[in-house]
C-alpha cells in the first residue's frame, strides 16, 4: 500500500523534534535501506498458501501441549526461547521489535538457529550482524503495510509486526495462540516499571521478573489487530485466534486442536 501522506522514508514529519534527531533517523534510514532491506527480499511470497502459527507470550501457554507445532511453520516472539526447556518448537521465524526486550535477549536472539527478524533501530549496535539476524524499519506510521521491504509500523504489538512479516512471506491461514490479550499491570501504556516479584502476565516467571517492562497498550494492539484482519480479510487470507481462553475479540475464534487439525504441515 502507498505509504501514508506525511512520511518521508519512514519518518513522520508532522511530528515535532529536534532537526538532529531528524537527521539521525534519515541517516540511519538510508544506511537500512542500503545494507539490510535487500536481505529481506528473500522471504517474498516464500510461503504462498501456506498455514503458519504465530505465538504470543501469554501465561495461556503454560496449559497447552504445543509438540503439534513441531511440524508447522511457527513465528516465536520475543522472549520464547524460556520455553524451549519444555517443548522443542522448530520455530520457523522469531521477532522482536521492542528495545528492552532486544537489549535483554540479544545473546539469545543471536545464538537462534531460524531467522530472527528484528527492529532495526533497536538492535543497532546491540545485537551482532550475522546471517540469522534481519533488520526490519519499524518506525512508520500506523497502518498494515504489505512489504517489509519498506518501513512498517510496530501497532502497539510485536504480533501485528509477525502479521505484517507472515503476509509479506504469503501465508493465507494465521493461527494464534498465547494471545492472552489481558495484562496485571497498573499505569499508561508504554510506561517503562521494573516487574517486581514473578511475572503474571506471561508463560514463564521469570519473563520481565527483576527486569526493565513497558506497560501493554491493549486498546491500541486491538486497533492494529482490526487493520491486520481488514488487509488479510481483503486479500482472502484468513487470521483465527486459537488462544486458550484469550479476551481478544477481534479474528474468528477456535480451538487449539481445531487449528492443528485444519492446519498443513511444513
Amino acid at each position: 500500500m502507498a505509504r501514508p501522506q506525511g512520511t518521508l522514508f519512514g519518518l513522520n514529519l508532522m511530528e515535532k523534534a529536534g532537526v538532529g534527531k531528524k537527521l539521525q533517523e534519515a541517516k540511519d534510514y538510508f544506511r537500512w535501506r542500503r545494507k539490510f532491506a535487500p536481505q529481506l527480499r528473500q522471504f517474498k511470497d516464500k510461503h504462498r498458501g501456506e498455514d503458519c502459527f504465530i505465538i504470543g507470550n501469554g501465561p495461556s501457554l503454560k496449559h497447552m501441549d504445543l509438540t503439534p507445532l513441531q511440524e508447522r511453520h511457527t513465528f516465536g516472539q520475543n522472549k520464547i526461547f524460556l520455553l524451549f526447556d519444555k517443548v522443542d518448537l522448530n520455530l520457523s521465524y522469531l521477532v522482536s521489535v521492542n528495545k528492552l526486550v532486544i537489549e535483554q535477549s540479544a545473546r539469545e536472539f543471536e545464538a537462534m538457529k531460524c531467522p530472527v527478524f528484528l527492529s532495526y533501530t533497536a538492535a543497532n549496535g546491540v545485537v551482532a550482524e550475522q546471517p540469522n539476524i534481519q533488520r526490519l524499519h519499524t518506525l512508520n506510521l500506523w497502518s498494515f503495510y504489505e512489504d517489509i521491504t519498506q518501513p512498517i509500523c510496530e501497532g502497539n504489538t510485536v504480533t501485528y509486526v509477525s502479521l505484517q512479516i507472515a503476509y509479506y512471506m504469503g501465508f493465507s491461514r494465521v493461527f494464534l495462540i498465547g494471545v492472552d490479550h489481558s495484562f496485571k499491570q497498573s499505569g499508561q501504556s508504554h510506561e517503562t516499571q521494573v516487574y517486581k516479584g514473578d511475572d503474571e502476565n506471561h508463560f514463564h516467571p521469570d519473563y520481565f521478573k527483576g527486569q526493565q517492562w513497558q506497560l501493554a497498550d491493549v486498546y491500541g494492539s486491538e486497533v492494529s489487530y482490526h487493520l491486520a484482519n481488514y488487509f488479510y480479510k481483503k486479500d482472502g487470507r484468513q487470521i483465527f485466534d486459537a488462544t486458550l481462553g484469550g479476551k481478544l475479540d477481534v479474528f474468528p475464534k477456535i480451538s487449539f486442536e481445531e487449528a492443528v487439525r485444519l492446519s498443513k504441515k511444513k
